[in-house]
């Protein structure tokens, strides 16, 4: 005959044991989702900071490039500027003599015109006028007078 306490016994044993069992596999796969959670917010928070970064350098290298063609733009200016004063032929003297004194009339009146401005203006309009007198002085000295050096023929 059948032991009814035992058989009892063993099926509340094997249902007590696979209830643990399930609940151990439970919490495992909780441990293992929390774990999958925290390494994909990982990997975005690393994959954002990589966009990031390529978006930086992309815009580092538009900057670059945007320089580079400003510059192109401003040494092919100065060449056409000098070609054209090489084109200009001998004139009469007076004509050559106002042409000459062009450059230095425009570069004083240009420094009287900032030194008026800087002692002129409050602190709000130095800053913007002053800087931008003070950028076309210093242009035009160096630029004008840059080329001025003896001219050597080079044979």
């Amino acid at each position: 005959m059948v032991d009814i306490a035992g058989l009892a016994a063993s099926a509340a044993g094997g249902g007590l044991f696979g209830l643990v069992g399930t609940v151990i596999g439970r919490v495992a796969g909780v441990v293992e989702a929390r774990q999958a959670q925290a390494h994909e917010r990982a990997r975005w928070a690393h994959e954002g900071e990589m966009q990031k970064l390529r978006l930086e350098a992309e815009a580092a290298g538009r900057e670059v490039d945007l320089r580079a063609t400003e510059a192109a733009g401003a040494w092919a200016g100065l060449s056409a500027s000098m070609a054209a004063e090489a084109a200009i032929g001998e004139s009469y003297r007076w004509v050559n003599a106002v042409r000459a004194l062009t450059r230095p009339v425009l570069t004083i009146l240009l420094w009287a015109i900032t030194g008026a401005v800087f002692f002129g203006a409050d602190a709000a309009g130095r800053e913007g006028v002053v800087d931008t007198a003070t950028f076309a002085a210093t242009a035009a000295t160096l630029w004008w007078f840059g080329d001025r050096g003896a001219r050597r023929d080079l044979r």
